[in-house]
């Protein structure tokens, strides 16, 4: 497990605070607000439908930190954007769209816009029903990356990450700054036709499925077992 615990001290991982608020929604652009009220909706509608997914307290929990984060500097100064996939409270899409400008990996992602047209790092955020006691996992989507601490897969290796490292206090904004200069820090790399290997092995296996008809056959045929 890499120590990143110096990292720490750089962005503070601060709780919410405690003085009195203002009001809670002073400082959101109208299209997030928009977004907000969406999910106010859907959660009504859910609640009516007898379809209630999560639990109160993480959904009471990532709706503040949601809030926040359409209020941070950080945020409206175009560092990172927030999308919730398929309008999931639990399940956020993550965009590091800038990163230190002296370091290999910003070299990397202009290279990258220059080949296929993107320059950022896609981030995925998965959140339980106990958040925030539990820490998300947070898994690096695309481009491929080597180094940095990031796993096969795109899983993240850090501390913070973990039950033992992790804490309640902790903001969500905080762990994406801190993810963006851990990746810096490990020297992460863009492996550049990664993704074009994955897409071309994808679309080897649907062909080959459309071909035998069968996931038994196609099994049978790369003795594999059948895909259930």
């Amino acid at each position: 497990m890499p120590e990143d615990s110096e990292d720490l001290d750089h962005y503070e991982m601060k709780e919410e605070p405690v003085e009195g608020k203002k009001s809670e929604d002073e400082g959101i652009g109208k299209e997030n607000l928009a977004i907000l009220e969406k999910i106010k909706k859907n959660q009504r509608q859910d609640y009516l439908n007898g379809a209630v997914s999560g639990s109160v307290q993480a959904t009471d929990r990532l709706m503040k930190e949601l809030r926040d984060i359409y209020k941070s500097e950080s945020f409206k100064a175009g560092n990172y954007t927030v999308e919730l996939v398929s309008d999931s409270l639990y399940d956020w899409n993550v965009k590091l769209l800038k990163v230190d400008q002296d370091s290999a990996l910003h070299t990397d992602l202009q290279i990258l816009k220059e080949k296929e047209g993107t320059d950022f790092i896609l981030l995925n955020f998965s959140f339980k029903d106990n958040f925030p006691f539990d820490p998300p996992f947070v898994r690096v989507v695309s481009p491929v990356l080597s180094g940095g601490y990031v796993l096969g897969g795109g899983a993240i290796c850090m501390e913070l990450l973990t039950k033992q490292g992790w804490s309640s206090a902790y903001s969500i904004e905080s762990i994406i700054m801190q993810i963006n200069a851990t990746l810096v820090k490990g020297k992460a790399r863009v492996q550049f036709g990664a993704n074009k290997v994955n897409q071309i092995l994808v679309s080897f296996i649907l062909v080959s499925c459309l071909f035998f008809r069968s996931t038994d056959k196609l099994a049978n045929h790369f003795n594999l077992k059948a895909f259930t």
